[in-house]
């Protein structure tokens, strides 16, 4: 099952340094029957891509994390890491998308790694900063989330990952 496991350049750095990934709470998005299910249209890749967003959009909230702990230390950039693995369980309780991983990914099973350019950090730390009022309904946080999510994520081939990091 292909998953999008929601991470930070934190935890990037953190995959290239061990050959591993522990995903928060072992909590990652896939396609799900539950997710297919509650689009009443859609191709496998356009659905697969909505996992992915949910992951994007955990990835906020990660990042809201960091950059309370470090304001000025943090990459604000989301980033999500694709991996195929076999032991994903569903989550229906948590969302439609929401899968459990039975633990850390190893770097062999990543297929790509997704992750914000330096143009959408502005939207994305200020998004960070309102992705809990969103969440909870408010018009003007729900806006600056989607100058966020207007912004793609790149993709990079998992080769390409220690070469992307250093150019950070």
């Amino acid at each position: 099952m292909r998953v999008y496991i929601p991470a930070t350049v934190t935890m990037l750095r953190a995959l290239n340094a061990k050959g591993e990934v522990a995903a928060v709470g072992d909590t990652a998005f896939a396609l799900t029957p539950a997710l297919r299910e509650s689009y009443a249209t859609g191709t496998a890749e356009e659905l697969e891509y909505a996992a992915m967003i949910e992951a994007a959009r955990a990835s906020l909230r990660l990042l809201a994390g960091e950059l309370a702990d470090d304001p000025s230390g943090v990459l604000p950039r989301r980033a999500v890491i694709s991996a195929d693995v076999e032991d994903a369980t569903l989550r229906p309780d948590l969302d439609f998308g929401v899968v459990r991983l039975a633990g850390s990914v190893p770097v062999s099973l990543v297929a790509a790694v997704h992750l914000d350019t330096e143009n959408a950090e502005p939207a994305v730390r200020a998004a960070a900063d309102v992705i809990d009022a969103a969440d909870l309904g408010d018009p003007d946080a729900e806006f600056t989330l989607g100058d966020a999510e207007d912004h793609e994520l790149a993709w990079y081939a998992t080769e390409e990952l220690p070469f992307l990091l250093e150019l950070l």
